[in-house]
């Protein structure tokens, strides 16, 4: 795949986590019943809450590959050849 096809998806799913944290933060303080911070103080949180959403998915995605891999390697299976 060519690196600017992967470099404006990689974009296009970190604007798109970034909207969806905005999103939240505005419900979140709309329910708290308090006013919504400034376009970019919001920008900035929203930045800060996708990041940490981020960190957190790759880690625990990371964990799961190793218990996967290790339940893999207890039960012995052996990979197929293909057809």
């Amino acid at each position: 795949m060519d690196e600017n096809i992967k470099k404006g998806i990689k974009r296009l799913s970190e604007n798109a986590e970034i909207g969806v944290a905005r999103s939240i933060l505005r419900w979140k303080y709309k329910k708290e019943g308090g006013a919504p911070p400034r376009d970019d103080d919001l920008e900035t949180q929203s930045r800060m809450v996708a990041g940490k959403a981020h960190d957190i998915i790759t880690e625990r995605g990371r964990n799961v590959w190793n218990e996967l891999k290790k339940v893999y390697a207890k039960t012995g299976a052996k990979e197929e050849p293909d057809e």
